[in-house]
């Protein structure tokens, strides 16, 4: 989730692809007719159908339209030079079903480059193989013409930054079907071009419509994206992006004894991380061409196995634009999105993330290759994905690239009553239209797309209250996207995450709608915990339903204790380091005067806000930490922690650092290395203890039996201690203790088990290596001494 009051918004190998925005010119309303070859088009759902439909074909000949530079921000627009526009012949008015008109093509001139064309197909949507040539598909239902831009190798020779752009002016009448526009191009290359359209229709925005025939569009379903080569390469800044695609690649190779962890929902533990931040900083020790990439996440994975997480939750690796803040002068032009919450395409590869410039293509193979490497080590990998609303931005400032451009009044939701003004729950600008059939079916090949082309095991929904809205913005109780990503086959063995609220107000923990198949982000959890742990009052008997499972939100129907995926910290807000160091967000570097960034973190310095040399303040910082990942760990449900926490990542109080490509972000290996024999191993060790104990991970919500609470007075609003044993059908129980008091609290240990001691295994008040002993010290009184600000776990042996 983005903080809502303000938007965190967030190549083929060639490296003359780069691209500038272009300023718009006067279109060319010239029409050139040229004759028809028509045949019917076949319209089919298997991308494997074959243009022929008959032996008649449309020979076209096309002159180069040279781009022009210039520096406006919409996105790639057109100089028109010799441009002329195919318009093909009205087949009976019938969506070229009728019979076949034949003339003789004319003479092309010098510059032309001649291709045979078939009117297409409609199914698949985007570009496919078929059997004669390469097959184009867009869907806009209120379009009134359509023209697909393509670049390719053969027009290098005249110049500018692709060597042209020829224009393919597509007639209603014959490559329509419906509301999908197509055509077929013959013996045409199978990779190595980038294209677009240009899409023109009603100009009333109080309808909803946003045409604009000066922008090259991206395809929705483009599966690589094109764009500027290296994150964050300010040279570039003004690039724009172009679909392109790869026939030619052979099959990537995941190998013979490759094979998907399939890890139980109730064994999971979630490491929520960036990929650029994860190897970006020139600590992490790797090569320059290699850092913030796919291919330096792999280098790393030995870490994440020292740690013991077996699940990464990627923040957002669809392809993004980190210039977009930098488009005009504004308070935030000196940021870089890094986290990637602001989507130009859903299909796409982040292609900066490939190492060395690599581009889309490269950036698609390191990304299979860093996915088979993760599942070799056991790990799977759960995407952030951000189907709720887009790059576009508002209608003050429109970022123009696709969607808006192709149909807005279908792909955003848009208020009729209210001058076609665009509907904003994701306090981004826009929210997609998710539960109109199209736009469903869009994510729901995206969706497809990932598992099937790249293997990934889950996803996170940001914003997902959003996509439990109709088309007007009204929450609905079953909502048909939420139903279908439930349903779907492919989808099945997939662990689906919604984040249960949206920026409209529509707060869903514990209420989602599920199908005994959603997890949820608990929120609740999140709060609860952080209130018990900084010594708020009445926090203990909430502290214990969570802790528990948060059965009170999820035992209804089928739904289990993992359907809770329970979190202290997530990329949004403090890091755990922050959470006990700061009182107040601190985000002047962002650029908005403070106005940004929750100001509700329920934090607690501990006595001084920010870095101090106070040993006891210190001391109390480093006790809390180990208590917030001590209870995570413990609790029923699917934890999940952050990215750095394992070694107290600060980000110097700043709780929405979406827009620094820096150390505020960057994993610090030089700090890991620092603190790895104590605050590292006391986090690594209590997640190992987590994943060999059964008793923390249960599949099923705790019954009277499964469960002791030492406490007979749940209604004393001054207590701020409480302590309970887990019980394990073979003996070994398991007791904690959770003391957030500001004094020592002489405890009384139950008895243990018959013919077992307690062993103590952690301790957070000592100092490691003794904070926790996986094989337990013997020695356990009748009575434990507890500090302040401290927690203790014993084990039944």
């Amino acid at each position: 989730m983005k903080l809502c009051h303000h938007h965190h918004h967030r190549p083929n190998n060639r490296e003359r692809s780069k691209m500038l925005l272009r300023t718009p010119h006067l279109y060319d309303s010239n029409v050139t007719k040229l004759p028809l070859f028509a045949s019917s088009p076949f319209s089919t759902h298997s991308g494997a159908s074959s243009c022929t439909v008959a032996s008649h074909v449309l020979d076209i000949g096309l002159k180069f339209s040279k781009l022009a530079t210039g520096s406006s921000q919409q996105g790639l627009v057109r100089k028109t030079q010799d441009y002329v526009k195919h318009s093909t012949a009205n087949v009976h008015g019938q969506h070229a079903q009728g019979s076949v008109l034949e003339e003789e093509a004319p003479q092309l001139s010098e510059t032309s480059q001649s291709w045979k064309t078939f009117p297409g197909q409609a199914f698949p949507l985007g570009v496919s193989e078929v059997d004669t040539g390469v097959n184009f598909a867009i869907f806009s239902q209120h379009a009134t013409s359509v023209t697909l831009c393509i670049t390719h190798p053969e027009g290098e020779q005249l110049g500018g930054p692709y060597g042209g752009m020829t224009e393919l002016a597509l007639d209603p009448n014959v490559n329509k079907t419906g509301d999908i526009w197509h055509i077929c191009i013959k013996d045409f290359p199978q990779s190595n071009v980038l294209y677009g359209y240009r899409i023109d229709g009603p100009q009333g925005w109080q309808q909803g419509h946003r045409f604009d025939s000066s922008i090259v569009l991206i395809d929705p379903y483009a599966k690589l994206v094109e764009g500027r080569r290296y994150f964050g390469d300010s040279r570039e800044k003004s690039s724009g992006f172009l679909g392109t695609y790869d026939f030619d690649s052979l099959p990537f190779d995941w190998g013979d004894n490759y094979k998907l962890p399939n890890i139980p929902e109730n064994d999971l533990v979630i490491y929520e991380m960036n990929v650029r931040a994860f190897t970006a900083d020139e600590s992490s020790g790797l090569d320059p061409d290699v850092r913030g990439s796919y291919r330096g996440f792999i280098n790393k994975i030995p870490h994440l196995l020292e740690l013991g997480v077996n699940a990464v939750e990627l923040l957002p690796v669809f392809e993004f634009d980190e210039f977009e803040f930098q488009r005009r002068p504004n308070p935030r032009d000196h940021m870089i999105n890094t986290w990637g919450y602001s989507t130009i395409n859903f299909f796409a590869p982040m292609s900066r993330y490939a190492s060395a410039g690599g581009g889309p293509l490269k950036a698609s193979h390191e990304f299979k290759e860093m996915v088979k490497a993760l599942h070799g080590a056991g790990i799977e990998v759960i995407l952030d994905v951000v189907y709720n609303h887009t790059n576009e931005a508002d209608d003050a400032y429109p970022y123009t690239t696709s969607f808006r451009g192709i149909d807005n009044k279908v792909y955003y939701m848009v208020d009729l009553n209210n001058n076609g003004q665009l509907l904003n729950f994701s306090g981004c600008g826009n929210t997609l239209n998710c539960n109109h059939p199209v736009v469903m079916e869009l994510v729901l090949e995206s969706l497809r797309h990932w598992v099937t082309e790249y293997h990934v095991d889950g996803f996170r929904f940001d914003l997902a209250s959003a996509l439990c809205r109709g088309t007007n913005g009204t929450p609905l109780d079953a909502p048909p996207v939420i139903r279908a990503i439930a349903k779907d086959a492919i989808l099945s063995r997939c662990k689906i995450i919604s984040e249960p609220w949206d920026c409209g107000g529509l707060y869903l923990v514990g209420r989602f709608p599920n199908w005994d198949r959603w997890a949820e982000w608990n929120g609740k959890y999140r709060d609860d915990l952080r209130r018990f742990m900084k010594g708020d009052s009445g926090m203990k008997g909430s502290f214990a339903t969570r802790v528990s499972g948060s059965a009170d939100l999820y035992k209804t129907n089928k739904r289990k204790p993992y359907h809770s995926v329970n979190f202290v910290i997530a990329h949004d807000g403090f890091t755990l380091y922050d959470l006990v160091s700061y009182n107040f967000k601190h985000n002047d570097a962002n650029g908005e005067g403070g106005n940004d960034g929750s100001n509700d973190n329920l934090s607690w310095n501990c006595g001084c806000e920010g870095e101090t040399d106070d040993s006891t303040i210190k001391a109390i910082r480093s006790r809390q930490m180990k208590n917030f990942h001590l209870a995570l760990m413990i609790s029923q449900g699917t934890p999940m922690m952050l990215m750095g926490d394992e070694y107290g990542h600060t980000r110097s109080g700043n709780n929405n650092s979406y827009g620094h490509d820096t150390a505020i972000n960057h994993f610090q290996w030089g700090l890991l290395e620092a603190r790895k024999n104590n605050h590292f191993r006391f986090f690594k060790e209590v997640i190992k203890y987590r994943r060999t104990h059964r008793v923390f991970g249960r599949d099923t919500f705790l019954e009277n039996s499964d469960v002791t609470w030492h406490e007979g007075n749940w209604d004393n609003y001054e207590s701020k201690f409480l302590a309970f044993t887990f019980h394990d059908n073979s003996g070994g129980d398991i007791y904690l203790a959770f003391n957030a008091h500001d004094y020592f609290i002489e405890v009384p240990i139950p008895a243990p088990p018959v013919k077992r001691n307690w062993f103590r295994v952690v301790d957070t008040n000592l100092e490691s290596p003794n904070d926790i002993v996986v094989d337990g010290v013997p020695g356990i009184g009748v009575t434990y001494n507890m500090a302040p600000y401290s927690s203790i776990l014993l084990e039944a042996k």
